[in-house]
């Protein structure tokens, strides 16, 4: 071979690498044609078989399909239970009544209406519903359980039966900052400052550690119980072993009704182990309904009017009525993706998996074998959790530890469904205290473990950033 020729082989051979070089950073940028791009088989299917096709108000309420005759009745029944209103004793409604003497909802649908996600309130002096401010001292409990504050316990109560002054009211002030996308673009985040207005049972500690909380979407809660312990804890790297800045941890808490300590799965800071758990405590510490496992009406010692208040029975809920209510919040199904095959979600879905956001929010797994609801079991899902907590900076902080979890972690949240947000409640508030107004938002909010992704999204061209939110309005 010639010289000559040689030497145009060996341009054609660099212009083809050029080339390959050139396509391989446009995919990562998210600027190519997605011509190779495709959504994956089944990949609609966010909950396997447990997954209904919905895209109505009515999204976040659905049985999964499978559940046999007689637990879709129940099913039925524990929705009639999370829907209406408990109301105070004595009543003729003996199946009901209890409500209080404190609480923040008369309902399980006052906070999570249509099964879905709570937000701030609007205004000052709107009573909180669907948003809680949970409440400790530093410290732990026996159990590594926070403390509660000694005149207004771990959470605060905005409302009281009649005859019971309510602990006090509480108002949101926003603070606003604003910021600049390296292409110019300007953004506006908001903070909560909580302000306690009518204190009605003395001042609060000095180092009392307040944290804000918004009532979560319903879905899928049975799919994340039915994922193997042994799953999540594969994800978890707290030491950073692999050197990618993410150092997922699990939370372990007490389980109140089995007295043992449990991996956390539920809850802003994982720090509820079971469903069972979580909607005994919440029916007790959201609407002062005792059951057997939760009859701690939490009277503190110098809220007298409250000692005298009638109660609806002992327990105020049967167990035969909680369990319907527990087979009714582990079997809501979860709705299925929507454009999967567009061409801006595929390139939005690759912009997340390259800006390594599907380190937390993982975006497939298979369940194990649940215990007692086996239409759950070995169930390809697409949740985008890994359950576990993550440091996610100062400046989403509520400087609030719970069991395990520090001030600055926060358990990793589902992503399936965040898309239909806007249908089913008509908004859009997301993060654990509905501070972030929009999807994007919530983004530029992350820090700590996740400020190189957020940093790296920043970076993006603004139809990047487009197609990345279109691929996660589409979960």
């Amino acid at each position: 071979m010639s010289l000559k020729i040689k030497s145009v082989y060996q341009i054609i051979i660099l212009l083809i690498i050029a080339m390959v070089t050139i396509l391989s950073c446009s995919q990562l940028d998210g600027n190519n044609t997605s011509a190779n791009l495709k959504a994956e088989i089944n990949e609609a299917l966010s909950g396997g078989t447990a997954t209904v096709v919905d895209q109505t108000v009515n999204a976040f309420a659905l049985p999964i399909p499978d559940l046999s005759s007689q637990d879709e009745l129940l099913f039925f029944v524990g929705n009639s239970f999370f829907n209406q209103n408990w109301v105070q004793a004595p009543a003729s409604t003996s199946a009901r009544d209890g409500l209080g003497p404190y609480f923040n909802a008369k309902s399980c649908s006052g906070c999570h209406f249509k099964d879905g996600r709570g937000q701030p309130p609007s205004s000052i002096g709107q009573l909180s519903e669907g948003f809680i401010v949970r409440l400790s001292i530093p410290g732990k409990g026996s159990h590594g359980e926070p403390i509660g504050d000694p005149n207004y316990g771990k959470q605060f109560q905005d409302h009281g039966i009649d005859g019971v002054k309510n602990e006090g009211l509480f108002a949101i002030e926003w603070k606003l900052t604003k910021g600049k996308y390296p292409d110019g673009k300007v953004y506006e985040l908001r903070q909560p400052i909580i302000k306690f207005n009518e204190l009605n049972y003395g001042n609060m500690s000095d180092d009392i550690l307040i944290s804000p909380r918004v009532a979560p979407q319903m879905i899928g809660l049975g799919l994340l119980e039915a994922i193997d312990e042994a799953t999540i804890l594969a994800f978890a790297d707290e030491n950073d072993k692999n050197n990618d800045g993410i150092s997922g941890k699990p939370n372990y808490v007490w389980n109140a009704i089995a007295q043992k300590t449990q991996l956390g799965r539920f809850g802003w800071k994982a720090n509820e182990p079971t469903i069972l758990q979580q909607i005994s405590g919440a029916l007790n510490g959201d609407m002062g309904i005792s059951s057997d496992y939760f009859q701690d009406q939490h009277i503190l010692p110098h809220q007298t009017e409250a000692k005298n208040a009638p109660q609806g029975g002992s327990p105020e809920i049967e167990n035969d009525d909680l369990e319907k209510l527990h087979l009714y919040s582990a079997t809501l199904a979860v709705p299925a993706r929507r454009n999967i095959d567009d061409e801006n979600v595929l390139t939005g879905k690759q912009l997340f998996q390259s800006l390594n956001c599907n380190s937390c929010h993982i975006d497939k797994m298979v369940t194990g074998t649940h215990s007692q609801f086996s239409v759950l079991s070995n169930q390809t899902i697409r949740p985008y959790t890994d359950l576990l907590l993550h440091d996610m900076g100062d400046g989403l902080a509520d400087n609030r530890p719970d069991f395990l979890a520090t001030g600055n972690e926060w358990r990793t949240p589902p992503l399936w469904g965040i898309g239909l947000f806007h249908v089913v409640n008509k908004h859009t508030f997301y993060l654990h205290d509905g501070r972030a107004r929009n999807l994007e938002e919530a983004i530029l909010w992350h820090g700590g473990e996740a400020e190189k992704a957020k940093n790296n999204f920043m970076q993006l061209s603004e139809n990047d950033r487009n197609n990345l939110l279109r691929f996660l309005n589409s979960l």
